[in-house]
């Protein structure tokens, strides 16, 4: 069993106050709006963030309203960057997850043919909070979901995942955890002011979104290389498009955009939030 590591950190460790918690992220005047009850047209993919709920919650309330709409699927595939630097190769897990609400189970029926279609995969310990903070929104919307976690540390393979992925089953949702451009001293990049941090996070992250739009993920990938946009979950976002494209999606769409810095009104450092539907 995987234990939550920041429960009470990005999000509320109790279950009632958790509850609310994701609730407000839906009903914020920054969030989506709940989720309506007859299902919509379905989604192959997200985008979602991965940070503090009070940041970047109301975003991911975007990915899993459309999520929630969707028709629903067998899985989710959630595609997650190494913050920890600990995972050499791509790396999942067959165990379960806890959280406040409940225990979020693994598909290891669907991850066990994932490895055998992929000796670049490997089996092994998963303590990423990028796949963590994705959980209770999945879990609040479907108590009975079941994960295939995927922490992906480099760019190698990420074709190759996509597409084994998708001949597995296409009744699958893929959620790619990924937060955009970390601006400031903390995180060492700065290629503009803090005064100019706003709009130049914004050009940075939807010149970056617009590749995405078009499912072309060589030239997001050489887009980061070449602006060194802070990207954290650039490979999962890579290996997200070509499963949805492998899936039958045709493009994606933004949904949300914004930065903790329109919520703390400090942009000496700041992150950039997108939810991203891919259809």
């Amino acid at each position: 069993m995987i234990k939550p590591i920041v429960a009470g950190q990005f999000y509320a460790s109790g279950k009632e106050a958790l509850i609310k918690q994701v609730e407000e992220c839906f009903s914020s005047k920054l969030g989506a709006g709940k989720p309506a009850k007859k299902a919509g047209k379905s989604v192959f993919g997200v985008i979602a963030p991965h940070a503090g709920y009070p940041y970047s919650g109301y975003g991911a309330s975007f990915a899993y309203k459309k999520i929630a709409e969707s028709k629903k699927p067998k899985r989710f595939v959630i595609l997650a960057p190494d913050h920890n630097g600990v995972c050499y190769n791509m790396t999942t897990s067959f165990e379960d997850w806890e959280t406040p609400l409940g225990i979020v189970k693994a598909d290891r029926d669907f991850i066990s043919k994932l490895i055998s279609k992929c000796p670049f995969l490997k089996q092994g310990a998963i303590h990423e909070h990028a796949v963590e903070v994705q959980l209770p929104f999945l879990r609040y919307i479907y108590p009975d979901a079941r994960i295939v976690p995927i922490v992906i540390p480099s760019p190698a393979n990420c074709k190759e995942l996509g597409k084994a992925i998708a001949s597995i089953s296409k009744d699958t949702i893929v959620i790619a955890s990924s937060d955009f451009t970390h601006y400031g001293a903390y995180y060492g990049f700065m290629p503009f002011t803090a005064e100019n941090a706003k709009e130049g996070m914004k050009k940075l992250d939807l010149n970056a979104i617009k590749f995405i739009e078009q499912l072309d993920s060589e030239r997001f990938y050489k887009y980061v290389e070449k602006t060194g946009a802070t990207i954290c979950g650039q490979y999962a976002i890579m290996a997200a498009i070509e499963a949805v494209k492998a899936m039958g999606a045709k493009k994606a769409a933004l949904l949300k955009y914004y930065t903790s810095g329109d919520v703390s009104k400090d942009y000496n450092s700041a992150v950039g939030y997108a939810a991203v539907e891919f259809v």
